[in-house]
């Protein structure tokens, strides 16, 4: 007699004989489903974060079928469902102002339906932390498949980047070393193909994180998306969920520990984006898992950095695949005795087997420990009375002279007195000042946008000067760099002392000393405090929920009553 199939969490819906079984069963058979597709096979969810104002997800409906083949193959039923999709270079104010909100939609979505298992797809940006924030709150056997990026850029034979070079060809016009004509001819040449950022940005950074926290497949990070291989990908990633829901294999048995540690060392490894430290702390938060910025500077602090793209290097991602992507990266990490080998991973094998037989084929591109881009690149956690809560800086992208600097400062109320100072030929402000940045925090701006990398006076440039200390409570784009001091926390706009610097006030930066003050006496603060008044906040909507329970960006700039597990139990039916 046949083993009876076990029953799964789908047949709480469709394996009921009454009603409400009828119900489930009959809407769905109006799109030509078989009855047998009901019998306990492992219903698997694709949670589609395709849109056409997600130019990075463009491409997605096809990768979504690759993974629906390999669900069929391996015996599932594949159901694909919308979330929302952010798209980071189209949204206003700042995508990440819903990236808590798109959690919140995959994580219902998973939770409602009939699903044993689902197929995270997503590339841009925020739809990375979006869908494992929600799938880690859910707790259902989930993988994420990564959209991969574009092909890299050329323009006039020469490699160009996302995003890193719109900073730098902004500035080249305003400095007067670049054409209006030319600066516009770029675009086409930057943006080729389907897929995400090709530097090594914040998309291509937590598509990284996902593979070095072992929830997704190995070589994940680095395909291009329209390489054939990103599809051969999508379709083991359809077989190996349902693998996953036969063993009952769940994210808080992949998302461990040893495997948030792994990740933060390999993101000191490949120069990834500052944007990291929120999402990862943010999806710690969803599974228990204690994460905090003292972690991200103890594990990456003596990591070096490998990886030789931009926005820290020369390469791009494309270059770093054909060099041996991230599972080469991760095997010289672990060979100098850096990370976990023993971390599990949705491949069902370790850290350890996965990375056994990655080889090298371009050592320029992905260095040897011994020779490293930068001997020490993890990204820096300081602190200090302008920052009691943590700051981050990316060594890596900065400029050295200025790791250690004082300076006067030079300050924006907010992102558009900075735009409107900027523009003052009477601003004064030279090579030594630190310009500061204020209210562009999670609360204040509302979202934290990416507006951290303030570009640099017409006058400063024309000088000759491409690098100043900039500090603000924002983030920046994972293409940017310079010597950029992000996420101060608290932010100005609940009270924290970035709220009360001034022009002229004194401020050093030691990051070798993790060292960020601001000169002025306490008594003279607290008299600043004391007249200071808080921003009002937004009048209504979703915008107003959020700044009423968006937490600090040392903890991950989520929403409070999100943190943690809620499980996938649903026990009352719909009619």
């Amino acid at each position: 007699m046949a083993d009876a199939k076990p029953k799964r969490r789908s047949q709480h819906w469709f394996g009921d004989p009454g009603k409400d079984g009828f119900i489930h069963r009959s809407w769905m058979k109006n799109q030509g489903l078989p009855a047998d597709s009901f019998d306990g096979r492992p219903v698997i969810g694709i949670c589609n974060t395709w849109s056409e104002l997600t130019p990075c997800n463009h491409h997605f409906r096809e990768l979504a079928q690759r993974v629906k083949n390999g669900v069929l193959q391996a015996g599932g039923l594949p159901l694909e469902f919308p979330i929302s999709s952010l798209g980071e270079t189209l949204m206003r104010p700042t995508a990440m102002l819903f990236r808590n909100l798109a959690s919140m939609d995959a994580e219902e979505c998973i939770r409602a339906n009939p699903l044993d298992g689902v197929v995270l797809l997503a590339g841009c940006d925020k739809t990375t932390p979006a869908t494992l924030m929600g799938a880690a709150s859910v707790d259902l056997p989930a993988l994420i498949v990564s959209g991969g990026p574009m092909l890299n850029g050329r323009y006039r034979n020469q490699r160009i980047g996302s995003g890193t070079h719109v900073w730098k060809f902004s500035e080249m016009v305003k400095a007067g070393e670049m054409t209006q004509q030319e600066f516009m001819q770029a675009e086409s040449c930057m943006s080729r193909s389907a897929g995400h950022c090709m530097t090594m940005g914040t998309a291509s950074t937590m598509a990284c994180m996902v593979e070095a926290l072992g929830i997704a497949l190995p070589g994940n990070a680095a395909i291009p998306a329209v390489d054939s291989r990103r599809y051969e990908l999508a379709q083991i990633a359809g077989r190996q969920i349902v693998e996953l829901v036969k063993r009952d294999v769940r994210p808080s048995a992949i998302l461990t520990r040893k495997n948030f540690e792994n990740a933060i060392r390999v993101c000191g490894a490949i120069g990834g984006s500052t944007n990291a430290v929120v999402h990862l702390l943010a999806v710690a938060g969803r599974v228990g898992v204690p994460l905090s910025l003292d972690d991200w500077d103890r594990c990456g602090r003596d990591v070096p950095t490998l990886v030789n793209l931009m926005p820290s290097g020369e390469y791009l991602m494309e270059d770093f695949y054909y060099a041996g992507g991230l599972p080469l990266v991760m095997k010289r990490l672990l060979d100098a005795g850096m990370l976990h080998g023993d971390a599990p991973s949705v491949s069902l094998s370790t850290l350890a087997d996965n990375v056994a037989d990655a080889e090298c084929f371009d050592d320029e591109v992905i260095r040897p420990i011994e020779r490293p881009l930068v001997p020490q690149g993890g990204l820096a956690i300081v602190r200090g009375n302008l920052a009691p809560s943590g700051a981050v800086i990316k060594p890596s992208a900065a400029s050295p002279k200025l790791m250690r600097h004082t300076g006067r400062a030079v300050v924006f109320e907010d992102v558009e007195h900075y735009k409107s100072r900027l523009a003052d030929p009477a601003l004064e402000i030279d090579a030594d000042s630190v310009m500061v940045l204020k209210n562009c925090g999670p609360r204040g701006y509302p979202g934290m946008a990416e507006v951290g990398n303030m570009g640099l006076p017409a006058k400063l440039l024309q000088q000759g000067v491409t690098d100043i200390v900039r500090i603000s409570d924002a983030r920046m784009s994972g293409t940017a760099y310079g010597t950029v001091v992000l996420h101060v926390a608290p932010e100005a706009a609940v009270g924290g002392t970035l709220a009360l610097v001034r022009d002229g006030d004194v401020i050093e930066l030691d990051v070798a000393a993790r060292k960020l003050e601001l000169h002025v006496p306490a008594d003279e603060l607290e008299r600043r405090r004391a007249e200071w008044r808080p921003p009002p906040p937004p009048a209504s909507g979703y915008a107003r929920l959020y700044v009423d329970h968006v937490m600090q960006a040392d903890q991950g700039a989520d929403l409070d009553f999100l943190r943690g597990c809620r499980g996938d139990a649903v026990p009352r039916e719909s009619h």
